[in-house]
């Protein structure tokens, strides 16, 4: 038996169609999304497993108001409905990859005409423009394949972004250091490294590739430049799920080159393997209970989201301790239920993705004890951000959570919401 606790607006994973849709909650007290298209029928899809209280998640949040949304997402960009300003803006600069990856958001590897220099300054110059200074993410495909990216982050920081992340899976870095240092010449400032895990089976079945090594020369050549790297993980049900222990502390371990991991469960757009069935879903709460289990990370130190919404996702941070453990430093009983907007959550991501300029640690006068001075030491330096972001696909979307979004993608001199723009639709066959 299930009972709806929610309406909300979504659409159906055929056509696309809005639909009117709700969240139900079944007996076990997994929340459903339910809908039904006139055409294709009803869906229902998991989006939170009953292993966190939901309610107290949700930070009264409130529900999507009626009347609104009804034209989203095929129109999408930031209308008067949306709610909330750009965190941080996505620029694709290159469709072109050096891997097949068997999910891939961006479809990375297909053939494509690729921007020019000039078409990639206009873009970053609109982007400035619009959305006030933002964190801007280059993406693609694989973007360090372009021997401008140096020029093109010069150009941002010129141009009005207060920030520049790479999203890279981290070859090109690893294998030609002299080509980092330009980047972090020019102005990088966060390297967003794809790293799905500690074992290289888990990357020969998700990027086709033993890549474990690689990945671990790419921090240490940002290391010695003194990029902060953030470490993510696509976290795919019964490939990885179970290395989340080991990946928390593999962290900790390369501390203070990796500043945080920003854990993204599987979504289904873009290019992947077959469609999912119920138990394929990762849910944002089934993440934080494996972490718990796992690392022995306390459930109340995750804090949902006060910017974008709070099933979108979490954060928390910790002190890396001297003998490699996490203490934390976030509690949801003391989260404010006061929404923040797109510049605090800039700056929060800002604050704990960029690695801060070098320094010689205090010596404490009772080795056994942490003084002020150390503890402020190991908070600029040895503190790790756990994050995490639940991107959604066309059967478990909520236009709820699309009012809210603050990371945005640029798209032919459009600012969409990211799971707008990769939003695709399944076949029927397919479900």
């Amino acid at each position: 038996m299930e009972n709806v606790i929610r309406q909300t607006r979504s659409v159906c994973p055929v056509c696309l169609k809005n639909l009117p849709a709700c969240l139900s909650r079944r007996e076990d007290g997994t929340i459903l999304l339910e809908k039904t298209c006139p055409e294709h029928g009803f869906f229902s899809v998991p989006v939170w497993h009953g292993r966190a209280d939901f309610e107290r998640w949700l930070l009264e949040t409130p529900p999507l108001p009626a009347g609104a949304a009804l034209r989203c997402p095929g129109n999408c960009g930031i209308c008067a409905e949306h709610e909330i300003g750009t965190c941080c803006a996505l620029l694709e600069v290159t469709n072109r990859c050096n891997l097949r990856c068997r999910f891939c958001f961006a479809n990375g590897g297909e053939e494509s005409a690729e921007p020019t220099t000039e078409e990639l300054k206009a873009a970053i110059r609109d982007i400035a423009g619009k959305c006030g200074g933002p964190l801007l993410q280059l993406s693609g495909g694989e973007p360090t394949l372009r021997d401008d990216l140096p020029e093109l982050l010069l150009f941002a920081k010129e141009s009005g972004c207060r920030y520049t992340q790479l999203n890279t899976n981290g070859i090109r870095l690893a294998r030609e250091p002299a080509y980092a240092k330009r980047l972090a010449e020019a102005g990088l400032d966060i390297v967003f490294l794809q790293f799905d895990g500690t074992e290289n089976g888990i990357y020969e079945t998700l990027r086709g590739a033993p890549l474990l090594e690689t990945k671990l020369e790419a921090i240490r050549v940002c290391s010695d430049l003194n990029l902060g790297v953030t470490l993510v993980p696509t976290l795919v049900r019964g490939v990885n799920d179970g290395d989340l222990g080991a990946l928390v502390r593999l962290a900790c371990s390369l501390s203070p080159a990796v500043r945080g991991i920003h854990f993204q469960p599987v979504s289904w757009f873009g290019r992947y393997p077959g469609a999912p069935t119920d138990g394929d879903r990762y849910t944002l709460d089934d993440l934080m209970a494996g972490l718990s289990e796992q690392a022995g990370i306390p459930p109340e130190s995750f804090l949902p989201s006060r910017c974008d919404h709070p099933l979108c996702g979490f954060h928390a941070q910790y002190l890396i301790d001297a003998a490699g453990g996490l203490r934390p430093l976030s509690s949801i009983a003391h989260s404010s239920h006061t929404r923040g907007c797109e510049k605090d959550n800039r700056e929060y991501v800002a604050r704990h993705w960029i690695r801060p300029v070098p320094e010689s640690e205090p010596v404490s006068e009772y080795a056994e004890e942490m003084d002020f001075d150390t503890f402020l030491y190991r908070l600029r330096h040895h503190s790790l951000t756990l994050s995490a972001m639940v991107f959604q696909d066309a059967m478990n979307l909520n236009l709820e959570r699309l009012h809210r979004c603050s990371l945005h993608v640029y798209d032919k001199g459009v600012i969409k919401p990211f799971c707008a723009k990769y939003l695709s639709p399944f076949s029927a066959d397919e479900l």
